[in-house]
């Protein structure tokens, strides 16, 4: 499966050098142990579920004999990345979890590493945007909220599990915009992990959560919240009730790529074992239950390839983020 257009405008290049089948290279079969998966934010976020889905599915396919797991929020992300580059030679066996936030945050100046710092081993799956509210809201439509947003910007709180100027913030912007609403006017709440930021737009701190399908799935399933737009071009099958923005009339589609990073220590032949792994464990059936679960796409990407598309995205993403007021 390739992507040849999923995001529109000056999106439209980020995931296009994406594929599902491309090869990790001549890496040989390798037997792990044990895999430590560093988390850079809270309980509950698309990190977190990324990494602890991912290491259910090794254990679950026996690929792996086990595997801990290590949150480590602070930075919008960046203490985890400097803490796996300070720590680098006792890292031999940990893979950090990131998304397009690293390329997003290095961009704006939340931390001084790029993905440049780091080993990219694989990115290997993508979440479409959610924006979501209480299951008592007066939103019933996202078109109500746009009408509000226009009406007075200042009475209508987004919010997300990241910092302002980052990902949910801007795929916020992003559809604002595509509806005619002024993007530099959004009111944004920014949360330290998705879990925290779910939790404010419980309690009535915020009226809509921008985030990932995949962690507004559970509270949705349980009744909880609704999800009134997403921003795939089509339903997901995980959540068909949800319209997209394509169907309501809005050219916006995107989709956050998730995968792992090591250590700037790691050798090569290493990086490719464990780029193998995580594009070996997608064939399985136990992947493929967590997968469904989540409201997950496979976008298996190993290394090489992956720097060159982080590479091309943080391009695409610098001309976007200029485009809307983030960067100067």
């Amino acid at each position: 499966m390739k992507l040849k257009k999923i995001a529109t405008g000056a999106f439209a290049a980020i995931l296009l050098s994406l594929g599902s089948s491309v090869s990790a290279g001549n890496a040989a079969d390798a037997s792990f142990d044990k895999i430590h998966f560093l988390i850079p934010g809270g309980p509950g976020g698309g990190w977190d579920g990324t990494a602890r889905g991912t290491g259910e599915a090794l254990l679950k396919s026996g690929k792996i004999k086990n595997a801990s797991y290590q949150n480590m929020s602070g930075g919008g992300g960046g203490k985890a990345i400097a803490y796996i580059i300070e720590t680098a030679e006792k890292q031999g066996a940990t893979l950090m979890v990131n998304s397009t936030p690293i390329v997003v945050r290095s961009l704006t100046g939340v931390f001084p590493q790029s993905f440049r710092d780091l080993k990219p081993v694989a990115g290997t799956i993508a979440d479409y945007g959610a924006f979501v509210v209480r299951k008592d809201s007066k939103y019933k439509t996202w078109n109500q909220i746009i009408e509000d947003f226009k009406d007075n910007p200042r009475k209508v709180k987004f919010s997300g599990g990241s910092a302002r100027g980052s990902l949910d913030h801007l795929v916020a912007a992003m559809a604002v915009k595509k509806a005619g609403g002024n993007a530099k006017k959004l009111v944004y709440v920014a949360y330290d992990a998705g879990g925290k930021a779910m939790a404010g737009l419980l309690s009535g701190e915020t009226a809509i959560l921008s985030t990932g399908v995949g962690e507004a799935l559970s509270m949705a399933e349980a009744g909880e919240v609704r999800i009134l737009a997403v921003t795939a071009k089509e339903r997901i099958k995980a959540a068909p009730k949800a319209p997209t923005l394509t169907e309501m009339g809005y050219d916006v589609v995107f989709a956050n790529w998730r995968g792992f990073f090591a250590a700037p220590t790691m050798s090569d032949d290493k990086v490719k074992a464990y780029a193998k792994l995580l594009g070996d464990v997608q064939k399985t059936k136990e992947w493929n239950a967590i997968k469904e679960r989540n409201g997950w796409v496979n976008l298996y990407n190993p290394d090489k390839d992956f720097y060159k598309f982080l590479e091309s995205q943080e391009k695409e993403i610098g001309a976007l983020m200029r485009e809307l007021g983030f960067l100067k």
